[in-house]
């Protein structure tokens, strides 16, 4: 067996020493924190805590937070809170459906037809360009001052970005898919179940958790004009007596409602999407 030759440099390196692996840095975000969407929430109550017990606060403009705790159990009990609760849930539950329906259907009708982009687009943009809390008055006078008017301006707010990303996101469907299930020969049901959905679900979420948003938004308005029931109301009546407390309740359900129905799409999203590689998960 013939031995290697001497080597003068020194730098030939023996077979059996290990070579040094090159370091990959990691660019990612990391793994989740547990209960991350609660840190910063806590951290908000931890700071009003400690401002309201030194002082810091003035208790008639920011009450403390154990003030609003007892206001809340307070009407809880009385009966009040629980009706307006049940009244806002209704409203929003009633507004998103509609809205989620209308938004749906003509994002698909304008996405996956010329004609129906031509028909449909163009009047949606129109609708978006115009403010949706200015058409209170004009709802006012068509459908009077009742539920129903309430549940189309919540509608509106809720289709607008559900329709604008759905239909951004089966414009965005690359056409390569599109010429691969012609070859293959899938028909327009076929197409739709193994091209459309996956391709346009990532858009769809992204405007669902907007609708959700915009259904709470538009509804603290909404229950301040003309109604005799709902967290705004009881919002709108607490202003009239100077009852800070009970607005800091209102507004906190309201906050509460948008965190818990803005978690619970996430969570349908991760389920649905368990197939993507993301840095969200």
């Amino acid at each position: 067996m013939d031995h290697l030759p001497p080597d003068p440099a020194g730098t030939q390196k023996s077979p059996a020493e290990p070579v040094a692996r090159r370091r990959v840095r990691k660019l990612g975000p990391g793994r989740r924190l547990p209960a991350s969407r609660l840190i910063g929430p806590l951290l908000v109550l931890a700071v009003w805590a400690i401002a309201s017990a030194t002082g810091q606060l003035d208790p008639g403009a920011i009450p403390a937070p154990w003030t609003v705790v007892r206001t809340g159990a307070r009407l809880w009990t009385d009966g009040t809170l629980s009706t307006d609760v049940t009244t806002s849930l209704r409203r929003a539950a009633v507004g998103f459906t509609i809205g989620l329906t209308a938004g749906v259907v003509l994002a698909l009708a304008a996405g996956l037809s010329r004609t129906g982009d031509a028909v449909i687009d163009g009047t949606v943009q129109l609708n978006r360009a115009i403010p949706t809390l200015g058409l209170i008055p004009l709802f006012i006078l068509w459908l009077g001052i009742g539920e129903t008017f309430k549940y189309a301006i919540i509608a509106i707010v809720v289709y607008v970005p559900i329709y604008l990303n759905l239909h951004s996101a089966l414009s965005g469907i690359d056409k390569r898919f599109v010429e691969l299930a012609e070859v293959v020969g899938l028909s327009r049901l076929q197409f739709v179940r193994e091209v459309v959905i996956p391709g346009a679900l990532p858009g769809f979420f992204v405007g669902l958790r907007l609708g959700v948003t915009g259904s709470w938004l538009s509804l603290v308005v909404l229950e301040q004009i003309n109604a005799t029931s709902g967290l705004g109301y009881m919002m709108f009546q607490a202003q009239n007596y100077g009852q800070t407390d009970v607005i800091i309740v209102g507004l906190l359900i309201y906050g509460i409602f948008g965190l818990v129905s803005d978690s619970g799409v996430r969570l349908i999203e991760r389920r649905v999407l368990s197939w993507r590689r993301t840095l969200a998960n």
